[in-house]
């Protein structure tokens, strides 16, 4: 929103308590790396200032990028939050970097880790949370003997395939990376074991909502994020611009084609426009929970777009 990190983490917190009280089940926060416009680096930190300043929301990690980090820190560290917040921790994981390589080398000194070893690096992580063994020599305190729900996260059918494999809920990235939606949804359901976590398939997919008084200003609104994401992919990554009337229409048709690519999982308008999308991309995807997102520039309009869809949600099942 163009302003410091302690006013983005002040306006984090504020939402959360906003969306607490509008029912919303899940507050999520994401781990990225040397980017301007993303306060979260120090996601477990940040997840404790949102479960501190809130009550009942589930907080937690959409996701922790495991590859930056041993599992037993990782397991120490949700250890810890699931102790101070019982029952409203959850650990997503995720094998990207949340980062460039460069960054990347500088969280771990080296890249000697193997974004390949993810699902072994999933199982010893889970391993931590178990109840300690008799002859159990490394430990996760706080952590051993926890329930802190895991969750893998992905933007392509790797993810899907590791979620499947170990039983586990699987996030998928949808609202900025939707090609691989169907296909990841597909393999998932198709190939899911039965863990001692989870019983069946559990999905849940990342949509975007701009919503607003008339489809005209949400119009306006989402131009922020429009920007911010032609940014990030010329390689210029900064904070989230103001919104800028008429935008896309100066933009050239490459940057057109790669916005309606990304905004593909996006509803943008008043509130019955935007109730007609989700509808819609509900009936087409059947998930088990969205996680909506909305990178809004004024935090008083992003208020008002989370409020809109917590609206649309509570006369949705009213009339399921």
């Amino acid at each position: 929103m163009g302003g410091t990190a302690a006013q983005s983490l002040r306006n984090t917190l504020d939402l959360a308590r906003h969306a607490e009280e509008w029912g919303y089940r899940r507050y999520w926060l994401a781990e990225h790396h040397s980017m301007p416009g993303i306060a979260s680096a120090a996601t477990s930190v940040v997840i404790c200032h949102v479960a501190s300043g809130t009550s009942t929301i589930r907080v937690g990690a959409g996701g922790i990028m495991l590859p930056n980090h041993s599992p037993l820190v990782i397991a120490e560290q949700f250890g810890t939050l699931e102790s101070l917040f019982p029952g409203r921790i959850d650990l997503g994981l995720g094998r990207a970097p949340g980062s460039d390589q460069v960054t990347a080398r500088a969280l771990r000194r080296n890249l000697a880790s193997d974004p390949d070893q993810f699902p072994q690096d999933v199982l010893e992580l889970m391993g931590y949370f178990a109840p300690l063994g008799p002859e159990q020599r490394v430990m996760a305190v706080p952590g051993a003997g926890l329930n802190v729900p895991i969750w893998i996260l992905g933007s392509s059918l790797f993810g899907a395939q590791v979620a499947a494999a170990l039983g586990l809920p699987f996030a998928f990235a949808s609202h900025f990376a939707p090609a691989m939606m169907m296909q990841a949804i597909d393999i998932y359901r198709a190939r899911f074991q039965p863990s001692a976590q989870l019983d069946r398939p559990y999905v849940m997919l990342g949509f975007n909502v701009f919503a607003a008084e008339s489809d005209t200003e949400a119009r306006f609104l989402a131009t922020s994020m429009q920007q911010a994401f032609v940014n990030l992919r010329s390689g210029r990554p900064m904070q989230l611009p103001p919104p800028i009337d008429g935008y896309e229409s100066q933009l050239p048709p490459s940057a057109k084609a790669l916005l309606a690519d990304v905004l593909t999982c996006s509803a943008v308008g008043s509130a019955e426009t935007v109730r007609d999308s989700l509808v819609a991309f509900i009936e087409r995807t059947r998930p088990d929970e969205l996680m909506i997102t909305a990178q809004i520039f004024d935090h008083a309009a992003r208020l008002r777009s989370y409020e809109i869809a917590a609206d649309i949600r509570k006369s949705l099942a009213s009339k399921a």
